[in-house]
């Protein structure tokens, strides 16, 4: 793999070029970008996948759903339906995608919707559903709609500044587009992360003077979640299980079980990966089985003895209030904007 990525190079030049060349015509008005009345809060991140952003949306729902009538915007990514879908009590994962159902399985108050197309999303969530606040997850990159605030997320192992463009890295736009954001968070820290360690990352980040970071851990759940009932984590000390991943990164789920001391086997599948018959069987034929909430919401229903492992971000020190203080004030600012 790393001899491809070497000789992949000048794809990754080339694929930089363009990369430039589109933000540059963004930048200079050539290629519109629309602002709408609704505010809306942009979730993404310069690389591919891994960074932790449905945590995030989950994460600013929980924090903002008391206050304000929400809807989230995706692209629906590896679903089998086409153009604009709002989801309704009858959605599947086919029609809205993994990431989608599952914040429409957990939020019952929240409205959700899938559009390639954000602009006709946010125009269609507008006249349909009328919410104070859209939430946007995985837009950074699309710049058509000019967001009320966007976060940045950049993970503590693979910092953006330390990557380069596809394919011979993971980026898919440029590091100078991190100044575009209006906070950057660094996911997937060590919860004692000192604060020397944070300012030299800061620094290396390039953000602008002016521009917020922060730092936040994933901490997982200490109790599982079948379709009937709850098992305590610590209950796989005494029994042997599977593991399954169909996410872009499971390592840092991978060393949380074995730091619980378990042993286990597993069965990791791409990212969004839909799961074959044959596959289905072989996990049918290996008992308890453990999953992500994202792969659980594609297995639910297919094998037995399935239970999953929540997810969230702990933010170190004061960042979480910071964050939201900066969100809620772009709120107020973004809901008296006319177009």
């Amino acid at each position: 793999m790393w001899l491809l990525r070497k000789i992949a190079f000048p794809i990754s030049l080339l694929y930089g070029i363009v990369i430039h060349i589109r933000n540059l015509l963004f930048d200079i008005g050539w290629l519109p970008e629309k602002r709408f009345s609704t505010p809306t809060i942009c979730v993404g991140n310069l690389s591919v996948g891994g960074t932790g952003k449905t945590p995030m949306i989950e994460f600013l729902i929980r924090k903002l759903d008391k206050d304000y009538t929400i809807a989230v915007l995706s692209r629906g990514y590896r679903r089998k339906s086409k153009g604009f879908q709002l989801a309704g009590k009858n959605a599947t994962v086919e029609q809205l995608g993994d990431e989608s159902f599952q914040i429409m399985s957990k939020f019952d108050t929240v409205a959700v919707a899938v559009d390639a197309d954000r602009c006709r999303g946010i125009q269609n969530l507008e006249n349909l559903v009328a919410p104070e606040v859209i939430l946007m997850d995985d837009a950074f990159q699309h710049r058509r709609v000019y967001p009320s605030f966007s976060i940045l997320l950049t993970t503590f192992s693979q910092p953006y500044h330390k990557d380069w463009f596809l394919p011979t890295g993971t980026l898919r736009d440029a590091k100078k587009a991190a100044r575009r954001a209006s906070a950057i968070v660094v996911t997937k820290c060590p919860p004692n992360l000192s604060d020397a360690h944070k300012t030299a990352l800061a620094k290396a980040l390039r953000k602008r003077s002016e521009q917020a970071v922060y730092f936040s851990s994933l901490t997982y759940d200490p109790v599982l979640v079948g379709p009937e009932n709850e098992m305590p984590l610590k209950q796989l000390e005494t029994v042997s299980f599977t593991l399954i991943t169909g996410i872009a990164n499971p390592k840092l789920l991978v060393q949380h079980l074995k730091d619980q001391g378990f042993h286990f086997d597993h069965l990791q599948f791409p990212d969004h990966h839909y799961f074959s018959e044959k596959e289905l069987t072989k996990m049918n034929s290996k008992g308890l089985l453990i999953t992500t909430e994202k792969d659980y919401s594609r297995l639910k229903g297919s094998v037995d003895r399935l239970y999953f492992i929540r997810v969230a971000h702990t933010f170190l020190d004061d960042g979480e209030e910071r964050l939201l203080d900066q969100i809620r004030n772009s709120i107020i600012r973004g809901s008296q904007y006319s177009p």
